[in-house]
């Protein structure tokens, strides 16, 4: 089971997009992010690929749960 939280980000730059405000906020690939934000803020996709300044944001933080970390194997480059 994960608890989610939510963050309200306000756009304050021009040529924000939903995915570069991914990418800052969690500073790694965030499978499906974008689509749930989408979701979540109702008309966001209305607004165009650029976020205009002054548009607030709600973005889902899932706190992380057992089954979603996984560490990757470790890769041997010499025997």
């Amino acid at each position: 089971m994960s608890i989610t939280t939510y963050e309200t980000y306000t756009v304050e730059t021009t040529g924000l997009t939903v995915s570069l405000l991914v990418w800052r906020r969690f500073k790694r690939p965030m499978f499906g992010m974008v689509e749930r934000i989408l979701e979540l803020n109702y008309g966001l996709a209305e607004k165009g690929i650029f976020l205009p300044i002054g548009t607030k944001v709600t973005i889902p933080i899932d706190a992380p749960t057992a089954r979603s970390i996984q560490i990757a194997p470790a890769i041997q480059l010499w025997d």
